[in-house]
């Protein structure tokens, strides 16, 4: 019984304390700049956010939200496609590892930052080029991830597996590819936040709408509550993307070999 308030108590707990240090923290960051304390023209206020951010939304703000969701969500389906893909053929067969593995993580070492000049270059200013910049950023962490799951899955299980007779196809359905499943998370988890940078610096270098473009631009205006809001707004959209991928993680908790 104690057991089962305990259980219950616990999360209601850590939920409020959670609550009450945001909170806290707001309180103090709208307090601070009203007291003089610190300069509002730098850091902004809450209030001033919330009232720069209704301006946005009714000036417009909606369609640089779905620029960069359509950015961003292009990208890394790419990255995600290209990167299981690349992740398992690279990991798997060891003449592709041989080839391609340097390669990899030689432009994994390559800060994506460095290409962007390239990237706007050959694909212009348009969307094409923010989608590469997802892209880059996403690729690598996927493919890297997924190739030390293939290479991390149990050398006694696949001797066993093999010498039931199966075939490469089946190996890999059931049981390198559970077996690489946290690897791939993992993977997702930076995927998104490099994603996420990739998009922003991209939109922020060469664009005409977007995000990343809203907070150049007020920053170039000094307008400190826009940019604010656009930092909250890409924080909280990293926020949810980083839940959705644990409750991913605990789906597919039971679909590995024991």
């Amino acid at each position: 019984m104690r057991r089962f308030w305990a259980e219950k108590i616990v999360p209601c707990r850590d939920s409020l304390l959670a609550i009450t240090t945001g909170l806290v923290f707001i309180g103090l960051w709208e307090l601070l700049p009203a007291l003089g304390v610190i300069d509002p023209f730098y850091v902004s206020s809450p209030a001033r956010i919330v009232k720069a951010g209704q301006w946005l939304f009714a000036h417009g703000l909606w369609h640089d939200i779905w620029v960069s969701l359509g950015e961003f969500t292009l990208g890394m389906l790419l990255a995600i496609v290209l990167g299981v893909g690349v992740g398992f053929l690279v990991g798997w067969y060891r003449t592709l590892n041989v080839m391609f593995e340097p390669f990899i993580t030689l432009l994994n070492a390559t800060p994506r930052i460095a290409l962007l000049p390239l990237i706007i270059l050959w694909m212009g200013i348009g969307m094409q080029s923010k989608v590469a910049a997802v892209f880059l950023g996403a690729f690598f962490p996927i493919a890297i991830t997924v190739m030390k799951g293939v290479h991390n899955v149990d050398e006694t299980l696949l001797r066993c597996s093999h010498s039931f007779g199966a075939t490469d196809h089946q190996v890999i359905l059931t049981l390198v590819a559970p077996s690489s499943v946290p690897f791939l998370v993992a993977g997702l988890h930076i995927a998104v936040g490099r994603g996420l940078v990739g998009m922003v610096i991209g939109e922020m270098m060469a664009a005409q709408a977007g995000v990343g473009f809203m907070m150049s631009r007020s920053a170039s205006l000094f307008q400190t509550d826009k940019v604010f809001v656009g930092l909250i707004l890409l924080a909280g959209f990293g926020y949810f993307l980083t839940e959705v991928l644990k409750l991913f993680e605990k789906r597919i908790e039971g679909w590995r070999p024991l």
